[in-house]
């Protein structure tokens, strides 16, 4: 299993919200995060090609989403929000101040790593000579096994490289795929031909009922509103040669 990350010239979410903060000398508050907005919004909008997985806008619209609450709560304190929508907005705030403290110990680690220091004590034992007592359990395996799931752990927040085959579809597929059920049965119902399938599937098959019954090729009945509709070969017409294209 192969797994890949880049790192390079990213932002997620609250990295970049707080450097939009950082940058205008800005508390963490949600009166704050209401002034950010409009720039959190056009670093979105204006995102590099290479960031724009599907996953990735995915949490910036989540985060992008809740400022927006924020910008109106704002602007209209008459606004009334729901108890979710205000655990969503508190949650924000909790979060980028969490995420904060764990940016500047990582600046701290990192730069205790590049002085190339092995040894750390407490402060309280700094004046005094450098001692490392192991506990008594402590062995190379048991460091082993515990490094081993470390990276497990780490490993699993590497988001799994996947190869995605694209398929396309058109509705003149889909009324080339209705004909032919239609010789094989005279009636189908939109409930069975829509099973299983995508929610672009589903809206081109629609399209593709649409067409036939636009050419009476098929007619289509439902009993009342939201029930299953019927859709049934035109009792007038035979089926017709294969469909050119659709204008």
């Amino acid at each position: 299993m192969e797994y890949e990350i880049k790192l390079d010239k990213f932002a997620g979410p609250l990295e970049k919200l707080l450097e939009l903060i950082e940058a205008k000398q800005l508390d963490i508050t949600l009166v704050s995060l209401a002034k950010v907005t409009g720039d959190f919004l056009d670093y979105l909008k204006n995102l590099e090609e290479g960031v724009r997985h599907p996953s990735v806008l995915a949490d910036f619209v989540v985060v992008a989403s809740r400022l927006l609450l924020i910008k109106s709560k704002a602007l209209l304190p008459a606004l009334e929000l729901t108890e979710e929508e205000e655990t969503d907005i508190r949650d924000l705030e909790a979060r980028l101040k969490i995420y904060k403290e764990f940016e500047e110990a990582s600046l701290e680690i990192n730069n205790l790593w590049n002085k190339k220091m092995s040894l750390y004590g407490r402060e309280l034992f700094m004046n005094l000579p450098v001692v490392f007592y192991p506990s008594e359990n402590l062995t190379i395996e048991r460091l082993e096994s515990e490094l081993m799931e470390l990276m497990q752990e780490l490993k699993a927040l590497i988001p799994e490289k996947q190869t995605v085959r694209k398929v396309i579809l058109t509705v003149e597929m889909k009324v080339k795929e209705l004909l032919e059920r239609l010789k094989e049965r005279t009636e189908h119902s939109f409930k069975d031909l829509s099973k299983e399938k995508s929610k672009l599937e589903i809206i081109l098959l629609f399209l593709a009922i649409l067409h036939l019954i636009r050419d009476r090729i098929a007619k289509a009945h439902q009993e009342e509103k939201f029930s299953d509709i019927l859709i049934k070969k035109h009792e007038e017409e035979n089926l017709p040669p294969p469909v050119q294209e659709i204008p």
